[in-house]
């Protein structure tokens, strides 16, 4: 069956299809692909898109950050993402005195332009089909029913012998990554290039690249200018190498050219960026897991976390500077899962899979295949057995995790061996380190005081939804000390323990103790939340192993009953460098209401509220709008565009994905998809989903006009 699979793959170029859903493999689209684009509408050899063997489109796109995508859009390595990608690095650079979240930032050199620490840009170089020789690896492996097929540091194994067998050798700044498709029922091997000298070089200010804020996130019509730009250094001779002085623009092989064309509804469109995560392989049963646990604790815990600390940061500039980033990330999906789960609900989406799952049952029961039936009841099972131990993993992740900064002490095993061991040098080379940590530490909690109030609405909000018996250890603890008063316990947390305060800190340090670290509370705290993570993890061990064997044969069975239909085939999103294709279209997302395409400068104007820092309008840009100052930039109606909507399929990861024209040019960013289309990660509807996108026509007004960046404008490749 595994042969006939893929090599059913190989006769997809006679096949014709609809094929806005998708996230597609750039090596397949020869096959799959080609004919359904160019019937949309694509003008271009898909050579130009992606070859194994040339320079093409593919080398512009970037990885921004692990998390973003970003485009190369001059032959000096500048690159444009979107502002809320390189928000944290805007934040950064921040502070009372240069507020660039507030007023913005744009090097008027490049000697201006500002180094990010922690931040990367990675190309991918190639991608190799490895699948046969991952087989034949797993056949030869010790444990061969075991679950290394799925394993990434197995994976990674597998690729330093790929290499070896065929002669790849790495330069600095290269490296390979193996990564599971269809369940593990396909392989593709990625040489990756990394750049880690990335400097910051403008940002519109928050009011227009994070206008709308959380109101409108996830929202259409949207009017926000959602880009940020950054440029890649590297060594003299090109080669990656960290941040110096005599790092030079990269000079790159392939950027981006841009239209000011334009574009009108029903136009071909396609897109390409790095996808985080999909799960359009589900089962009903899977889905409903998924809305009463991970969704449920997202929108809960994360909105009681977030009421604490918008309250501190409208209180203080320095703690809205600090926590911005912090505070962005955490409302991006705690709105996705409020919005996903009113959607699956609304959209039937569980009658939708269980219309799917009766369908590949049925294909098993026509072929006389009883693996189909046999894996849905094993994954019905796995989803019962470890529901309550995945919605407790998903509470202590969410509010003891994610949501406390002060829960990232130092680790203190090390000064404790030292101390058991009663050698002096020991001892004193591990005070050294830990003096080292905590000054890093204290200086990521500048905050001790937010902190504390929202350790405190954590764990209340945590004993909300966990009960008494089924809590973390440090409970019983809180039940006897504190008499259940989890308020007084964090309160003891900052004026007693090491880690409470810098003072509390240096008296310990100067005799350090046994006695100390192991009846300290932040430490015992620590420990009981890892501990919980653990015991969460190991109640669910046997069930996920079972879980992958199974979902496995059934993303197999989907396949095969896919291909039997003349249907391309995709996998779900995991991070790596994908290609989706649709076309510009308004939607209507209820009864007598119909969104249009695009959006105008004008709908900022109306918009604007001067009492809501989420609709604030700076007076330079209404200026231009009142002077219709949009020079080059304007449509042929004399109004100045913001953002317009695709069909594409879209996911988290594709946040800063270059949309192309039929053409091949660039005509926008892709920052964000529609309310309505939030279950398209479960179930995609073209109907209804939408990726919105910030005109180029807009971020180059911005630049140009708004910022006077007029460098940067020359150095583009504009037609």
């Amino acid at each position: 069956m595994k042969r006939t699979l893929l090599a059913a793959v190989l006769f997809m170029g006679t096949m014709t299809a609809h094929a806005d859903e998708g996230m597609w493999m750039l090596p397949d689209l020869k096959q799959q692909n080609a004919v359904a684009m160019q019937e949309l509408g694509l003008l271009i050899p898909i050579d130009q898109i992606y070859t194994p063997d040339s320079v093409s489109l593919k080398d512009a796109v970037v990885h921004f950050g692990g998390g973003c995508t970003g485009e190369v859009i001059s032959s000096q390595g500048l690159v444009l993402t979107n502002h809320h990608c390189g928000y944290a690095s805007i934040q950064q650079h921040s502070s009372i005195e240069h507020d660039y979240l507030t007023d913005g930032f744009w090097a008027a050199t490049q000697d201006e332009e500002l180094p990010c620490k922690g931040l990367r840009v990675t190309f991918i170089d190639k991608i190799l089909d490895v699948t046969p020789f991952v087989e034949k690896q797993l056949k030869e492996d010790p444990d061969p029913q075991g679950t290394n097929y799925l394993s990434p540091k197995y994976l990674q194994t597998v690729a330093a012998r790929f290499a070896t067998q065929e002669g790849i050798v790495l330069a600095p700044g290269e490296s390979l990554e193996l990564k599971a498709f269809y369940g593990g029922n396909k392989y593709y091997l990625f040489l990756k290039v990394t750049y880690s000298d990335i400097r910051m070089v403008g940002a519109p200010p928050s009011s227009i690249g994070k206008f709308g804020a959380d109101t409108d996130n996830w929202m259409w019509p949207r009017h926000t200018g959602d880009f940020s730009l950054f440029r890649i250094y590297a060594a003299p001779d090109g080669s990656p190498a960290p941040y110096s002085v005599t790092n030079r623009p990269l000079h790159v092989k392939k950027h981006l050219q841009i239209s000011l064309d334009g574009y009108r509804e029903g136009d071909f469109v396609f897109t390409m960026g790095f996808p985080g995560r999909n799960w359009r392989y589900m089962i009903a049963d899977e889905v409903e897991e998924r809305m009463q646990t991970t969704n449920f604790m997202r929108h809960h815990v994360r909105e009681a976390r977030q009421r604490v600390l918008m309250q501190e940061m409208m209180k203080n500039d320095a703690v809205r500077i600090h926590y911005a980033s912090k505070y962005a990330s955490s409302a991006n999906y705690w709105k996705n899962a409020i919005g996903m789960n009113e959607g699956l609900i609304r959209l039937n989406v569980l009658d939708t899979k269980h219309s799917q799952q009766e369908a590949l049952l049925q294909h098993g029961r026509e072929l006389g295949d009883t693996t189909y039936a046999t894996a849905f009841r094993t994954i019905q099972q796995v989803v019962k057995h470890r529901k309550p131990a995945l919605y407790h993993q998903q509470a202590i992740q969410e509010a003891l995790v994610t949501a406390l900064d002060f829960m990232k002490i130092p680790n203190t095993t090390a000064l404790v061996t030292a101390l058991k061991s009663k050698d002096k040098q020991a001892i004193a080379k591990e005070t050294d380190k830990l003096r080292q940590e905590a000054e890093r530490y204290f200086t990521s909690v500048p905050y001790p005081e937010v902190e504390r109030k929202v350790g405190k609405e954590m764990l209340r909000t945590y004993a909300k939804y966990i009960p008494q018996e089924q809590r973390i250890g440090i409970f019983k603890v809180i039940d006897k000390r504190f008499k259940g008063d989890s308020d007084k316990f964090i309160d003891a947390c900052f004026d007693n323990s090491i880690f409470g305060s810098q003072e509390n800190f240096e008296k310990f340090i100067r005799k350090p103790s046994l006695y100390k670290i192991g009846s300290d509370w932040m430490v015992l705290f620590k420990y009981s939340i890892t501990d919980g993570l653990l015991q969460t993890a190991i109640a669910m061990h046997s069930a996920n192993r079972d879980y992958d064997a199974a979902h496995k044969a059934w993303v197999r069975g989907m396949m095969d009953m896919r291909l039997s239909e003349g249907k391309p085939i995709y996998p779900d999103a995991n991070s790596t460098l994908r290609l989706t294709y649709g076309k510009i279209a308004s939607y209507s997302p209820a009864d007598g209401i119909v969104n249009e395409y695009y959006t105008t400068l004008k709908g900022v104007m109306e918009k604007e509220d001067s009492t809501n820092h989420e609709f604030i309008v700076p007076d330079r840009l209404k200026q231009l709008y009142r002077t219709r100052d949009y020079g080059r930039y304007a449509l042929p109606d004399g109004e100045m565009p913001v953002c317009f909507i695709v069909d594409t399929d879209n996911t988290g990861g594709n946040s800063g994905s270059p949309v192309f024209n039929a053409k091949g040019e660039l005509i926008g960013t892709a920052f964000d998809r529609n309310y309505e289309g939030l279950t398209g990660d479960i179930a995609f509807r073209p109907t209804s989903q939408r990726a919105a996108v910030v005109d180029i026509r807009y971020t180059l007004f911005i630049i140009e006009k708004y910022a006077g960046a007029t460098r940067l404008i020359e150095e583009m490749d504009i037609r």
